[in-house]
């Protein structure tokens, strides 16, 4: 992608003005989307990014450009541009010497995603259309998209560090709307993968299609959740969302270095129930959220976050190894060339426990089955969350009951862990695009079923 002597030469350039480190980030990224709507194809859209970011270091201050323009001379004068921001002393002595990295390529790819699969996607579309459509005469409407990316990466340093990778992504994700009335309620089902066309084609097109048109569906015609402090057991897969955004972004150092996360300087100490134990896993062959090496090129990890209850560790990248006197864990991650680094999740997930779904269901008296989450926000430097459900029941005697709609989970991270006191053995993966100060990423959310003994659920009786 980029010569050997070019990236020695711009990254000379950068240490000119005295810093101690510079990164060359060189990306070519070609993507596409096929989107559906009603059975009809809308758009059929696919578009290439190229460009070079140039990341430099001294201490704990940052200087970051990109361009999409490569030849040598404009990335020199990036470089320069950029090390003019560098305060305190001449150009850093010492020979860059680049080492090319062996890569150990952990997720294996049978179909690349290109123009040649767009007709062979097309009918699983229309399968998934045709699915979700029929399943109920409320559904009004679907929207159908399928969407696949191919990322080619090259990131070199002053420490000598050369890496390429080549990463794939494929997804389908299927909305359904269902109306009663003046009521519309939607469902979705997305499932994800580092994987080609082959994802596609081993999917179960029709249970997918039926997820998202049953959860519109009983939605739709379900009454109002009720409100109040109530046990919440909360379904395995994207359940799992609550725990990544309430607390994994807490555990970046992006707010731990700073001192802005509750879980700042809490290492060792009991931060969850004993039942809890909490991974952030980049390693997972195929998954969704997994690298072979992150953004800063640094092989991703197995990074145990919580172990029985115990805070044991944090996701940390370059800079924030930098200021908390840390090692990096291999969790620096940017959406493109236009974003800097920074410390974020992969596949993150609680660990199986020992109870099933059944027997958690059957020792809640009185509660909500919080069946599929869907969007919320969390304040970082107090763990406070507040999210949506997608598709909610009343449990009723130890029995999944009625569904409800309309309800929100609200509460603190931090007590919501304390407050987990039955682990399912369930444990599934749902996909997700995740937002942060580097830009929207995928990721995984796992869990197996849960349940937190009390927490703030908010709703409204039915009129």
């Amino acid at each position: 992608m980029l010569q050997e002597r070019l990236i020695i030469n711009v990254l000379t350039a950068a240490l000119e003005t005295g810093a101690d480190f510079a990164e060359i980030f060189a990306e070519d990224k070609i993507s596409g989307r096929l989107e559906m709507v009603g059975g009809i194809l809308e758009s059929s859209l696919s578009g290439r990014d190229y460009g070079v970011g140039i990341r430099i270091l001294k201490g704990n201050f940052s200087v970051y450009a990109f361009t999409n323009d490569s030849s040598e001379s404009n990335l020199v004068a990036v470089a320069r541009s950029a090390a003019a921001a560098i305060r305190g002393g001449g150009a850093s002595s010492g020979v860059i010497d680049l080492r090319r990295a062996v890569i150990d390529n952990r997720h294996s790819v049978a179909i690349m995603p290109d123009s040649s699969q767009k007709k062979r996607a097309i009918e699983l579309m229309r399968r998934a259309h045709s699915t979700a459509a029929a399943f109920d005469p409320s559904i009004a409407q679907t929207k159908i998209h399928a969407t696949h990316q191919l990322q080619h990466v090259l990131i070199a340093n002053t420490e000598g560090l050369l890496a390429e990778d080549k990463r794939v992504y494929t997804r389908l994700g299927i909305s359904a709307v269902a109306e009663d009335g003046d009521q519309k309620q939607s469902g979705f089902s997305g499932p994800g993968a580092y994987a080609g066309h082959e994802f596609l084609e081993g999917l179960d097109i029709e249970e997918h299609a039926r997820k998202a048109s049953r959860i519109a569906v009983t939605m739709v015609k379900a009454g109002f959740a009720p409100s109040g402090r109530l046990p919440v057991v909360i379904d395995n897969g994207f359940g799992g969302v609550l725990f990544h955004e309430a607390c994994g972004h807490g555990l970046e150092s992006t707010s731990v270095a700073p001192g802005s996360s509750v879980f700042a300087g809490k290492l060792g100490e009991r931060v969850a129930s004993p039942l809890v134990t909490a991974v952030d896993d980049g390693t997972i062959a195929n998954a969704w959220g997994s690298l072979n090496i992150d953004d800063e090129g640094a092989r991703t990890q197995r990074n145990v976050l919580i172990e029985n209850g115990i805070l044991k560790g944090y996701l940390i990248d370059r800079m924030g190894s930098r200021r908390m006197g840390m090692p990096a864990t291999g969790s620096g991650r940017r959406q493109s060339y236009k974003f800097a680094p920074a410390s974020r999740m992969n596949n993150t997930f609680i660990c199986n426990g020992t109870s099933t779904r059944e027997e958690i269901i059957a020792n809640t008296e009185y509660g909500i089955y919080a069946k599929s989450m869907g969007g919320g926000s969390v304040n970082t430097a107090t763990s406070d969350f507040n999210f949506a459900v997608q598709e909610a029941y009343i449990i009723r005697n130890g029995k999944i009951a009625e569904p409800v709609k309309g309800a929100t989970l609200i509460g603190k991270g931090i007590d919501c862990l304390s407050k987990i006191d039955m682990v399912g053995n369930n444990l599934e993966h749902g996909q997700g695009m995740c937002g942060s100060v580097s830009g929207s990423i995928p990721v995984n959310c796992g869990q197996p079923t849960i349940r937190v003994s009390e927490m703030t659920v908010g709703g409204r009786k039915g009129e």
